[in-house]
């Protein structure tokens, strides 16, 4: 037979085997005669281009939920048919690929669905053989064989051909983090004969170096925590399976109950808990969900269904033991479950979970079994709990490979182990969650969960008949909670924080969170600093809310950029308006407003250093079809005409829903009105509101925009052009606009125009002052043609006023400050720079009439060490990055209409940020000073 047809009769037996062995799943103990067929049960799993081999200092379910919320760049998906086509706009061939993913996230039925489908020949038919392995069979394999040895040991219909250099292969490696024999890509033997026999580890070192048959496809699949095994350079790509998507997860147990009221309940459960809408990202854990909301559904009918982690595992375990009851045991379903021979399996089990998990195990062989005091043939019918994964094949090994069916499984069992073995002893619960928060990868995280969930009494209750004595160890459930919640109060990584808050849910407590959220709802959080238990909560609080927010204030803290990326999937309304973006923020953002779930609405960017890089990467989300932003604030946010061109091409995108854009206060100019004017006259912009207030433009801009509202006259109807310099022709050529029946403006602004607005920055906004000499404290010596203010000992001799502060060294300047103002001060000593209500009071020494120190002003303090702002008695200092150099000048700037009060500091003629009051302004504001004696103040021009 010539080798064509050899190969191709091969090819066809082994297409069968494959079917054979992959046409089925198993989960759990299998009814009789009810087979799951994969192609039937098997969800479209979400796989991600990009990744690196970075080992993570989370837990994997922690892993997961990060990236599920906070995608920090666009990402590409790919298909599993897809898996070695190279992405868009890139060359070369892909033909080693390695997959990342968390355990039971969906890696083994990923590649079993792709193996199947080749096998019943749907997808990848240039493919001549798919050969797919798995690390644990490898592991079995002590002695010496070459490669086509290997592939006839395991592929017994190939063994009629004796090289693979003529075919296209696939070789699958699925979970290298059980790989148990070392890759050593240094300092392995090079090997390129495919005939050559040698050890295991050489052969896959110099497989996926290219050494030995360089021709053939590699695919790896692995959790995180192994990823950085293999070199860079012996990758052409790396993916991750994220698991389902949130739409993925309603489509799996839509499949799985076909009464569509049950689904439909059983959704609405999981999404309500905010634990088990997390873990249901794992395949793996929906089966589990499935199994046992089924359960309770039908033995309790309107029962109340399981909430926590806690409680989903030991139904879990309780629905597991009946099945093995009834089917293997002869029993009935009413039947006490909890025998004497179950007692002591699951007790054996939960020793083997505890001392596995220390030792970082997911996979064990019989001899770890044997040690635990386990029979080998009574695990294998627990199969639900206890999977014997390495099937009979042939009868090639007979060394069984083991291992739970999920690491979470395995967490609680070690959790329920621990409890059962040290509860008369008294479990010290305290010393767990200091041993939990010490682990570096976050290891023990769900464990603690699931230990802290076994404490509580109602839990207990569940498992009767398993826990001969209940209890909750040395410590009460409120000695617990207590010692948790100091904890979070202390400087902790995000990860260990966040995993506290889930800890407290088991416990079934939420008082920290009820406690920020009631103060968020009276605002007595708002004027001050949070601290890092009240993020915590926060945080937790918002990620863990089942509906989407309409309008969170994030100006009113001091928020980290993490918190900023943490919260975005849960904004409809982001204020963002006191810490300055980085680069890594504007990726998010931009990867958040393109997603196909993003929730956001309005984004108010304001105020921030974006710069035109930072919107550029933003554009890339706004111009996705995926985007449903409607509104978009970037004042003073430093741009240019670069910014313009990017945001051009966002407005004249055919799906653009942008209805509202604010570019105020940024040095744009005619070029860069021009350059927006054209996605503005565009037919696919339908902009209602455009402020370009404060932008450099002149009656050329006005020019630019008038035409492109003349090709495109039907939807804008508000320009706000204030504070710039139009010209009596450019009001002329715009107000014409209004006249015209084709243009739907209805409202156009022009208004404290001039030359002097054609300065760029906050300068535009200059005003004169002038010191009110009735208001001067005696303790202050006037100078300078009334220009500068010196703190004195002895007394001034000013007349009586009853406007003049008569105990603090304090006054106010002549006129109120309306609109916008800006203005500057040279300082020396201490002093403190303020804007009030003109009826702050002036006579004694009480709060009412100290600068910064009532609900009628606000003010920054300044000395030789570092600067602090106040305001109604709420001081918040400033922070050692935007302080770290005592300035001698300082620039006030006042927007009030906007209600926002900013103070920065002068530094070689640039600007440097400090502070943001955000409030209503109700009164026309009185700049003023307080001085200390020897300190001074002067009012600058500019």
């Amino acid at each position: 037979m010539k080798q064509e047809e050899l190969a191709e009769h091969l090819q066809s037996s082994k297409r069968q085997k494959l079917q054979q062995k992959f046409q089925c799943v198993f989960q759990g103990i299998a009814k009789p005669g009810s087979p799951t067929l994969l192609n039937q049960i098997y969800t479209e799993l979400y796989i991600t281009e990009g990744g690196t081999g970075q080992i993570s200092d989370k837990h994997e379910v922690r892993q997961m939920e990060t990236a599920s919320r906070k995608p920090v760049r666009p990402e590409t998906a790919i298909r599993q048919e897809d898996i070695f086509k190279p992405p868009p706009g890139r060359d070369g061939p892909i033909r080693r690929v390695l997959t990342k993913g968390v355990a039971g996230i969906g890696k083994t039925l990923l590649v079993q669905k792709f193996t199947l489908d080749w096998a019943e020949g749907k997808a990848n038919q240039d493919i001549h053989f798919t050969f797919p392995f798995t690390f644990r069979e490898l592991n079995l394999v002590k002695e010496k064989v070459s490669l086509v040895e290997l592939v006839h040991r395991f592929f017994t219909e190939t063994r009629g051909i004796c090289s693979f250099e003529e075919f296209r292969v696939i070789f699958i490696f699925d979970g290298l983090d059980e790989c148990r024999p070392p890759l050593d890509f240094h300092g392995t033997e090079v090997l390129t004969d495919v005939t050559e026999s040698t050890s295991v580890d050489v052969l896959l070192t110099n497989l996926i170096r290219g050494n030995l048959l360089p021709s053939a496809h590699l695919w790896i699949t692995t959790r995180p925590a192994a990823a950085n095994q293999i070199p860079p350079e012996c990758v052409d790509m790396v993916t991750e399976v994220r698991g389902f998507t949130d739409p993925q997860k309603d489509e799996y147990f839509r499949k799985r109950f076909r009464d569509e009221e049950q689904a439909s309940r059983i959704i609405s459960h999981i999404k309500s808990s905010r634990s088990l809408h997390i873990m249901c990202h794992i395949p793996v854990f929906c089966w589990i969900t499935a199994t046992v909301l089924e359960d309770v559904l039908e033995t309790r009918g309107g029962g109340e269904l399981p909430k926590t982690l806690t409680q989903m595992y030991i139904h879990f375990l309780v629905v597991q033991t009946k099945l093995k009851k009834v089917k293997y045991d002869g029993g009935a379903g009413t039947d006490p479950h909890w025998s004497p021979e179950n007692r002591e399996m699951i007790q054996s089990l939960g020793k083997l979970a505890f001392e596995q998990l220390q030792k970082g195990n997911l996979i064990f062989y019989e001899s770890d079994l044997t040690e635990c005091g386990i029979d080998i043939r009574a695990a294998s019918v627990y199969s639900g709990v206890f999977t014997q994964i390495f099937k009979e094949q042939q009868g090639l090994y007979q060394d069984p490979v083991f291992c739970f069916i999920h690491l979470s499984v395995q967490e609680f069992l070690a959790a329920l182990h621990v409890h059962m073995t040290f509860i008369t002893s008294g479990v010290n619960l305290l010393r767990a969650v200091d041993e939990a928060l010490q682990s570096p990868n976050g290891h023990l995280d769900l464990f603690l969960c699931f230990l802290l969930g076994l404490s509580l009494q109602t839990n207990q209750t569940l498992l009767r008949g398993l826990l001969t004595q209940t209890g909750s160890g040395s410590q009460t459930n409120e000695e617990t909670i207590e010692y948790i919640k100091k904890k979070i109060s202390e400087d902790l990584s995000p990860e260990r924080s966040i995993n506290l808050f889930h800890c407290l849910n088991e416990l079934n407590d939420g008082s920290l969170v009820e406690q920020v959220q009631q103060s968020l709802r009276s605002g007595c959080l708002s004027t001050a600093a949070l601290s890092p238990a009240q993020w915590s909560a926060l945080v937790f609080s918002l990620l863990s809310s089942d509906k989407d927010l309409d309008v969170f204030d994030l100006k009113k803290y001091s928020a980290s950029e993490e918190a900023l990326l943490m919260l975005l999937p849960q904004l409809k309304n982001l204020f963002a308006l006191q810490k300055a973006l980085l680069r890594r923020s504007c990726e998010a953002l931009s990867s958040d407003v393109s997603s196909q779930s993003s929730s956001l609405r309005h984004l108010h960017l304001s105020n921030n250093d974006l710069q035109d890089s930072g919107v550029e990467l933003l554009s890339v989300g706004l111009g996705s079809p995926h985007c449903k932003l409607v509104t978009l604030r970037l004042s003073s946010c430093n741009l240019s005409e670069r910014s313009c061109e990017a945001l051009s091409s966002v407005l004249s995108s055919q799906s653009t829903s942008l209805r509202h854009l604010d570019l105020s206060n940024n040095n744009l100019q005619d070029s860069g009105v021009e350059l927006l004017s054209a996605g503005l006259g565009s037919p696919h912009c339908e902009l209602k509101t455009l402020r370009l207030s404060g932008c450099l433009v002149t009656e050329e801009g006005c020019a630019s925009l008038a035409t492109a509202l003349s090709s495109n006259p039907s939807h804008l109807k508000e320009l706000d052009l204030n504070y710039n310099h139009p010209g009596a022709s450019g009001v002329k050529l715009l107000s014409a606009g209004l006249e015209d029946p084709h243009w739907r403006m209805e409202c156009l602004r022009v208004d404290h125009g001039g030359p002097q607005r054609l300065r760029r920055g906050l300068r535009k906004y200059f005003c004169e002052l002038e010191l009110d000499t009735n208001t001067v404290n005696r303790k202050l010596r006037l100078s300078d043609n009334n220009r500068k203010v010196t703190g004195v000992e002895e007394d001034q001799s000013y007349p009586d006023h009853p406007d003049r502060f008569d105990h603090w060294s304090q006054l106010l300047c002549r006129t109120g400050l309306t609109g916008r103002c800006y203005w500057e001060v040279e300082l020396r000593g201490k002093v403190e720079i303020s804007m009030s209500y003109r009826g702050i009071k002036r006579k004694g020494g009480s709060d009412d009439c100290v600068l910064g120190w009532n609900d009628k002003s606000w003010s920054l303090f300044c000395s030789d060490h570092g600067y602090s702002v106040c305001h109604n008695k709420n001081i918040t200092s400033i922070s050692s990055s935007s302080s770290s150099s005592v300035s001698h000048r300082v620039a006030v700037y006042v927007d009030c209409p906007a209600g926002t009060l900013s103070f920065y500091t002068i530094s070689s003629d640039t600007l440097i940020h400090f502070h943001t009051f955000s409030t209503t302004f109700t009164e026309p504001l009185y700049p003023g000073f307080c001085i200390w004696p020897g300190s001074s103040v002067s009012l600058c021009g500019v």
